[in-house]
């Protein structure tokens, strides 16, 4: 953060990761009302939470702007909130004597948890802002990887569905073959190189939904794309054009979640003005992913901001969300709400 010391110590990192994983609980008091929170000498983080319509729909708040000592004290005895925020710290003692005081004087109020922390539990996204403060020091501590358990478990799970998947969709992918080739000129498999797992280019498989051009399209897909033939739109809606990469799966080159994977030369853009970026393939690109279920209408502009719900993913992955993206992934074919 912006007052924080440039040279923060491992264990202060360490801290910070602490605080992402334990909230402090105190008494849960329940209201018919919003969830109130009270945001602690709020930085970059904090007031960029606080311009977030999906913040401002589900909380109230206060600011408080000084030391966390006996006045903070004082004034959450006579003040209840439901959540207390602290955002700008100065170092690890400050942090441990607040809870000390806390428990010390026996405030039960609410729960205790650091920006990032509830940042991500209102947005289901991981904040740039923070994090982008202490890349320059080691970006690797604020990134968890995933174990390899769970790592295997997942790929256990790609080949089992892609498996029982494929029979099923093969008269689909049959029918949309045909359907694309009666409606335009062109191969009706579509292949093109992308980044995935640890770097690694592979070839990707859809159905064709666009206009064919020899030498292909260096201009991204937008909403509205005027080259998406009227099949292409349907097959698109329907996240059709996506069941050969059942295919990928198979072969271990994707997952069936993960971050979408992208061609080189936009990975070689975003890695060089996010250092974040490249850990997107610490995991297999996915057929969908949290990003995709939160943000399907992201433009090339907004790649960054959908970083952070793939940083998110990254940082939460387990078997809980990857069944909410199933969930949601259905969701979105439902009502059709995809380019």
């Amino acid at each position: 953060m912006q007052n924080a010391p440039q040279n923060i110590s491992n264990r202060s990192l360490a801290f910070v990761t602490s605080l992402r994983s334990n909230l402090y609980p105190l008494a849960k008091k329940r209201s018919a009302k919003k969830p109130s929170c009270l945001l602690v000498n709020p930085d970059i983080v904090a007031k960029e939470l606080i311009k977030n319509s999906s913040f401002n729909s589900k909380f109230t708040y206060n600011i408080w702007s000084g030391p966390m000592d006996n006045k903070l004290i004082k004034y959450l005895k006579k003040n209840n909130y439901s959540y207390i925020v602290i955002d700008k710290w100065i170092s690890e003692d400050a942090i441990t004597h607040f809870l000390d005081l806390i428990r010390f004087h026996d405030v039960n109020n609410g729960k205790i948890i650091n920006i990032v922390s509830f940042y991500e539990k209102v947005t289901h996204c991981s904040p740039m802002l923070y994090m982008n403060d202490y890349s320059e020091n080691n970006p690797d501590d604020l990134v968890i990887r995933p174990s390899q358990v769970f790592l295997t478990i997942k790929r256990t799970i790609d080949i089992l569905v892609s498996s029982m998947a494929l029979p099923i969709a093969l008269p689909i992918v049959l029918l949309a073959f045909v359907a694309t080739w009666l409606s335009s000129k062109g191969p009706v498999l579509f292949k093109q190189q992308r980044v995935g797992f640890n770097g690694n280019v592979f070839t990707i498989y859809k159905i064709r939904t666009m206009v064919h051009n020899p030498v292909g399209y260096n201009a991204p897909t937008i909403k509205g794309d005027s080259r998406i033939t009227k099949v292409g739109k349907i097959l698109r809606k329907t996240k059709i054009d996506e069941f050969p990469q059942f295919l990928n799966v198979l072969k271990g080159e994707m997952s069936l979640i993960g971050p979408r994977p992208e061609k080189k030369d936009i990975v070689d853009r975003f890695e060089a003005e996010n250092v974040f970026y490249k850990y997107r393939h610490i995991v297999k690109p996915g057929i969908t992913g949290w990003a995709q279920v939160n943000y399907p209408t992201a433009t090339p502009e907004e790649t960054l901001q959908k970083l952070e719900y793939d940083l998110y993913y990254i940082n939460h992955i387990s078997l809980k969300l990857e069944i909410q993206i199933i969930l949601k992934t259905a969701g979105v074919i439902t009502t059709l709400d995809s380019l």
